[in-house]
């Protein structure tokens, strides 16, 4: 058993505090789990986790190792980052957490050029709706929508391109229920919501308005949404992008257009450190080049 392996897998152990967590972690058996840490405990000839049905917790000596284990690997990590970036060739694996809705064709096209470019690199993405924790859940790349102001100091935030949400239904939607005219009108149409929302803010000409919206279906994801929306279920606001989707572009149709729900940045941020490994360099700038200065087309309705 490798015993560099083992080090990481007792250091997810610690940063996850379990043996399941790490586990999914590492994409490994709890079992497996388990016995590359006694692998360490047998080379060190100590506990270091004292551990119950419960919980688990760091012995003194597993507090010392622990540090000077992390401290290795780092370096391990920062060596390999500088040999790779003397052969020029990017490898590896990049673990990415994005929002739903980027599960779409257009992404996929570009992951597969991406893929086709860098042939060494796997790209491992994790689509969730929510701002994971980079260090505590070991991501080495995120893609967040924000403002410029909203994100984390620590983390370095690389802008990839201008992202806006409208207002959308389904063709069918439409004819069967009519669009509505002004903002006021949305209280009488059915609305597909993320999570506990229950009213909506709109910028427009006549500047912002907040009207009150009556959810028939709850989503927690806004992929879920933007397809019961081309279900004709109801409205919603879904980015700029979904228009430009093929399995969804010729479904759904703006309503109230010169409204939009928020307009902000799609952001690629990671950890900062000293030596930002090449295969998530590669990655990001791939992605700002490929996507940045890029707007959402302003979606127009058609018959």
């Amino acid at each position: 058993m490798d015993y560099f392996t083992s080090m990481r897998v007792f250091r997810q152990v610690v940063e996850c505090g379990s043996f399941v967590g790490a586990a999914e972690r590492m994409e490994l058996s709890t079992p497996m789990v388990s016995k590359h840490v006694m692998h360490v405990e047998k080379r060190v000839g100590v506990r270091l986790l004292n551990r119950n049905t419960r919980n688990l917790s760091l012995t003194e000596a597993g507090r010392l190792y622990f540090e000077r284990c992390k401290t290795i690997l780092e370096d391990l990590e920062q060596t390999e980052v500088q040999v790779g970036a003397l052969t020029g060739n990017p490898r590896g694996t990049v673990r990415v957490s994005a929002p739903s809705w980027v599960a779409g064709q257009r992404v996929a096209d570009l992951l597969a050029q991406f893929q086709r470019r860098y042939p060494e690199i796997v790209v491992d993405v994790s689509f969730e709706d929510r701002n994971v924790d980079l260090v505590e859940e070991g991501y080495d790349l995120a893609l967040r929508v924000a403002s410029a102001d909203s994100l984390s100091s620590t983390l370095i935030a690389r802008a990839i391109r201008p992202m806006t949400f409208y207002l959308a239904a389904s063709r069918d939607y439409v004819k069967k229920h009519g669009a509505p005219k002004t903002p006021e009108d949305l209280s009488r149409h059915a609305f597909v919501a993320v999570g506990s929302l229950s009213s909506l803010r709109l910028t427009g000409a006549d500047g912002r308005t907040e009207v009150p919206v009556r959810v028939v279906l709850r989503y927690r994801s806004l992929s879920g949404v933007a397809h019961a929306v081309a279900a004709g279920i109801g409205i919603a606001p879904v980015p700029g992008i979904a228009f430009e989707d093929p399995l969804l572009k010729d479904l759904l149709v703006p309503v109230l257009e010169g409204n939009v729900v928020r307009e902000a940045t799609l952001y690629a941020v990671y950890v900062s450190r000293r030596h930002v490994p090449l295969k998530i360099r590669t990655l990001v700038d791939f992605l700002v080049a490929s996507l940045s200065g890029v707007r959402d087309p302003r979606p127009i309705a058609t018959g």
